[in-house]
């Protein structure tokens, strides 16, 4: 079954026309490669993998092969070549050049840094997740939020096999991802750090507390962090704080970004293992904050807390306005104090309480409940 992917495949071909080169990232597994060659097919095209021998062969000498192509020239697993960066910029900057690139890769920091210092202002970048509501549907939408958008875990026959999936993925990104990218860490003890940050999906960051936990250093937490988080598995949201006379939260909140790697790490194979386990306000929450992130687009997104107590659990900045947004796992969520002072204190356009129920009703006219089957028609207005 092929899903399509509009939004991603109009934002490539809209970077295309502006830049010589677009950089598709994400973990492995989430639809890169099928994304790509949707957009091949839409044009005159040539595809590379470079962890193809055969591609591999082809490329041996690659200056002698891409100069010779034109239209667009597609290169699957980027990261296994960051030397191929500066002679891109030979070939796009040649006054006679006809082709364009579309490079896929295995994020990670180092291979951000390589491709933006070699490539300045001759790439743009496009990050790719697994599926969202808007590309599944939201009838699908709890069979999303248990299996995860991974294509192959939301594909599955059924939840042992979308299981069995993401426990092979978890493996795998620890013994054969990670030490491709150079990171030399024993598999166990970053699997280890991983399911602590399950643990703690939705919580405040705080490094001694992991540091304790693994035998470690708050430096060895922090460069573990730093690693799930380049790789696209893990969500460091930032505090939002600004001069309001209070005492407010400075340290970041850590969330599993891909819900069914989240039950995985957790052993939560079905909806019912889900709603049962001390984790299910904390997975609503994070797979919601997940979707309004990627419905929105935006990377100015924040959470807000105070000392005292009051909490916005998200907040967006769109278009010189500010957006609120508290997650509930409930059947008819009411106005909070903390509500009020969010909007108050931090001067916010409007706040929706996203919950899981089917009806959309205001509590205030500033408030709103509303159904997280609703956040793409709200997501497409605010942009």
């Amino acid at each position: 079954m092929l899903i399509p992917r509009p939004t991603v495949i109009n934002q490539i071909t809209r970077l295309l026309a502006i830049h010589p080169i677009v950089a598709l990232l994400g973990p492995r597994q989430c639809g890169k490669t099928t994304v790509a060659r949707m957009v091949g097919e839409q044009q005159a095209s040539t595809y590379f993998d470079l962890e193809n021998p055969v591609d591999i062969r082809r490329l041996s000498a690659p200056l002698t092969v891409l100069e010779t192509l034109s239209g667009l020239i597609i290169i699957d697993e980027v990261q296994q070549r960051p030397d191929l960066f500066q002679l891109l910029r030979v070939l796009v900057d040649r006054p006679q050049n006809n082709a364009r690139f579309l490079l896929l890769g295995f994020a990670s920091p180092h291979l951000v840094r390589s491709a933006s210092e070699s490539l300045a202002g001759r790439i743009g970048f496009v990050d790719l997740s697994g599926f969202d509501l808007t590309e599944v549907g939201v009838a699908q939408r709890d069979r999303l939020w248990v299996r995860g958008g991974f294509p192959r875990s939301f594909l599955a026959d059924d939840d042992p096999s979308s299981m069995a999936w993401r426990e092979a993925f978890i493996r795998t990104f620890l013994e054969r991802d990670i030490p491709q990218l150079g990171i030399t860490i024993p598999a166990e003890a970053l699997r280890r750090f991983w399911t602590m940050v399950a643990h703690f999906h939705g919580q405040q960051w705080n490094a001694a507390e992991f540091a304790r936990s693994l035998g470690a250093s708050e430096s060895t937490a922090r460069r573990y962090l730093d690693i799930l988080g380049g790789a696209y598995m893990v969500r460091v949201l930032p505090p939002w704080f600004e001069n309001l006379g209070k005492r407010q939260v400075r340290s970041p909140k850590v969330y599993i970004r891909d819900s069914g790697i989240l039950h995985g790490l957790l052993h939560l194979e079905t909806l019912a293992d889900v709603q049962s386990h001390p984790k299910l306000g904390a997975s609503w929450e994070g797979f919601a904050v997940e979707q309004i992130i990627r419905l929105l687009d935006t990377r100015d997104a924040y959470f807000w807390a105070t000392h005292s107590g009051a909490e916005l659990d998200l907040l967006v900045h769109l278009r010189g306005r500010r957006y609120g947004f508290e997650i509930k796992y409930a059947d008819a969520p009411g106005v909070t104090r903390s509500m009020r002072i969010a909007l108050s204190d931090l001067g916010l356009e409007h706040l929706w309480v996203i919950y899981p129920g089917r009806q959309e009703y205001a509590l205030t006219t500033q408030i709103t409940v509303l159904p997280l089957d609703a956040l793409p028609r709200i997501a497409s207005a605010l942009r």
